[in-house]
C-alpha cells in the first residue's frame, strides 16, 4: 500500500514558510542595493556555487543577463564562475578543486566588482577562497548561507543568511531570492529606447 505522503508534504511547506519569515528583509534590501550600485557603476557581478548552489549560481546569471537585461537601457555583466565545466575540471585535474574559483577571478576581477557566494554550509573551501581573494582585491563580497552561516557569513562584507539545517530548504530559499531580485529590480529598470 502506498504511504500518506500528506503529513510529509505539509511539514515540509511548514518549514519552508516559517523559514522565509525569519529572512532578513534588511539584507535583502541591501542586497537588491548592491545590484543596482554593480549595473549602474558598470561593474561585472561574480557568482559562485558548488552543486545545486552551483546551478542556482547560473540560474542567477541566466536572469540577470537576459530577464532583468534584454530591452533595458543598461545591462547587467554576471559571470557565473561554476558554469565552465572545462576550466573547473582542468583546475580540480591539475591543481586543486579549491583553486577553481579563485584562479577565474584572478584572470577577471577589477576592484569595485561585485563577487557572490552561495554556500548553504557556509563552509566550501572553494568559495571562502574566492571570497578571500575578492576581499583583498577591492571587490564588494556577499554570501549567501543557510545552517548557522559558516565561515563564510564571517567573511563576506554582506549576506543574507537562511537560518536552517536543512539544506533543501537553504536551496529553495536561495533560488526564491533570485526570484525576488528578478521581480524587484524589474521595476526599477528603465527601459532601452526604441529605435
Amino acid at each position: 500500500m502506498r504511504p500518506d505522503f500528506l503529513p510529509d508534504i505539509s511539514a515540509y511547506f511548514d518549514r519552508l514558510k516559517a523559514t522565509v519569515d525569519k529572512i532578513s528583509r534588511d539584507e535583502v534590501s541591501r542586497f537588491l542595493g548592491l545590484l543596482l550600485d554593480a549595473l549602474e557603476g558598470g561593474k561585472t557581478v561574480f557568482i559562485m556555487g558548488n552543486g545545486g548552489s552551483a546551478a542556482t549560481a547560473s540560474h542567477y546569471a541566466a536572469d540577470f543577463n537576459k530577464g532583468l537585461s534584454y530591452g533595458k537601457a543598461r545591462r547587467f555583466r554576471f559571470i557565473c564562475l561554476s558554469d565552465n565545466t572545462a576550466t573547473l575540471t582542468a583546475y580540480a585535474n591539475d591543481v586543486a578543486y579549491e583553486e577553481a574559483f579563485v584562479e577565474q577571478l584572478r584572470n577577471f576581477l577589477e576592484p569595485g566588482d561585485l563577487v557572490i557566494a552561495i554556500s548553504g554550509s557556509g563552509n566550501s573551501r572553494s568559495v571562502l577562497k574566492a571570497i578571500e581573494y575578492a576581499n583583498r582585491s577591492g571587490a564588494v563580497t556577499v554570501g549567501l548561507t543557510g545552517y548557522d552561516g559558516g565561515e563564510l557569513k564571517r567573511i563576506a562584507g554582506h549576506g543574507i543568511h537562511v537560518p536552517i539545517a536543512d539544506m533543501q530548504i537553504a536551496e529553495d530559499l536561495h533560488m526564491v531570492l533570485d526570484h525576488l531580485c528578478y521581480a524587484v529590480l524589474g521595476r526599477y529598470l528603465p527601459e532601452a529606447p526604441r529605435g
